[in-house]
């Protein structure tokens, strides 16, 4: 595969990866105690948003590259994939 194949995959983790990173440590203004008037109670007090991004950013890169080894070295490839049609016919 190439660059640009990896480089599309690891930015369709990360948008994955961050909305499963997202709820981690929240804590509402309701669970605090701290409603500011004219928000929702269920807002996050502290989002961490910049820590959170980090985060992700790191986790999407660990994983692309484990599989960017898979594939490069052979381990994973389209012939272990289940296909509802065969890729290539036979004539």
């Amino acid at each position: 595969m190439g660059v640009g194949t990896y480089i599309a995959i690891y930015f369709i983790v990360w948008w994955v990866v961050i909305f499963a990173v997202l709820p981690f440590g929240v804590r509402s203004q309701h669970e605090d105690g701290a409603v500011e008037d004219g928000t929702e109670p269920g807002a996050p007090q502290q989002p961490m948003l910049l820590r959170k991004a980090l985060a992700t950013t790191v986790i999407s890169a660990v994983l692309v590259l484990i599989f960017a080894w898979l594939v490069e070295t052979d381990r994973l490839n389209s012939d272990m994939l289940p296909m509802p049609f065969p890729l290539y016919q036979a004539k």
